[in-house]
C-alpha cells in the first residue's frame, strides 16, 4: 500500500463520482475536497492488509475505488464478516468508540481509499459543521445496514446471542 497524491491518482475522484457513494452523497463539492486535500490516499494492491487486529482506531477509511473483505476476530477464532464496496466506510466504529481495531482488513482487488484521521473528522466538523451533520447521518445509515446483514445473519443461522 502506497500514499498518493489527489491530483497524481488515475481514478474518479470527482466530487460528483464520490457522491454517488453513500458516505458522500449531499456533501458540499468544497466540503468533499476538504477531506480529500487533507486525508490521506492510498494506493492498495489486491491482497495489501489495510489494518491489522489489535491496532489503534484512530481513523477510518473509505472506498474511493475497489473492495475490501474484513475479517473479525473474537478470541481465537477469525471470520470475514462484511465487504466494503466504492462509497462505504470501515473503522468509523474503532475510531468513534476509542479502542483498537477488532479485525483485519484487506484489499479484495486494487483499491483507492481516502483515510480520515480523527483530528481530520474534528476539523471537518468546525470547518464544515452543515456537512459534518450530512456526513454522521451518512456514517450512521451505513452502519444501520451493517447491523442488519450481520442480525440477518444471525437468524439465518440460528444464532443464538449469550447473554452474561
Amino acid at each position: 500500500m502506497k500514499t498518493v497524491l489527489a491530483k497524481n491518482t488515475e481514478y474518479d475522484i470527482s466530487s460528483s463520482h464520490l457522491k454517488e457513494g453513500s458516505i458522500f452523497g449531499a456533501l458540499s463539492d468544497s466540503s468533499i475536497m476538504f477531506l480529500l486535500e487533507n486525508g490521506v490516499l492510498h494506493q492498495a494492491s489486491k491482497g495489501d492488509e489495510i489494518f491489522t487486529y489489535g491496532s489503534k482506531g484512530t481513523s477510518f477509511h473509505t472506498v474511493l475505488y475497489g473492495t475490501l473483505d474484513f475479517y473479525k476476530q473474537h478470541d481465537e477464532k477469525k471470520t470475514r464478516t462484511r465487504t466494503i464496496q466504492f462509497g462505504e466506510a470501515i473503522g468509523f466504529v474503532s475510531m468513534i468508540a476509542l479502542h483498537e481495531r477488532v479485525g483485519n482488513l484487506y484489499a479484495l482487488e486494487d483499491c483507492l481509499l481516502l483515510e480520515i484521521s480523527s483530528q481530520l473528522f474534528s476539523d471537518f466538523h468546525d470547518k464544515y459543521p452543515f456537512d459534518f451533520g450530512i456526513l454522521l447521518m451518512n456514517l450512521s445509515r451505513d452502519m444501520a445496514r451493517t447491523i442488519r446483514v450481520l442480525s440477518n445473519s444471525l437468524v439465518e443461522n440460528d444464532v443464538v446471542v449469550k447473554e452474561d
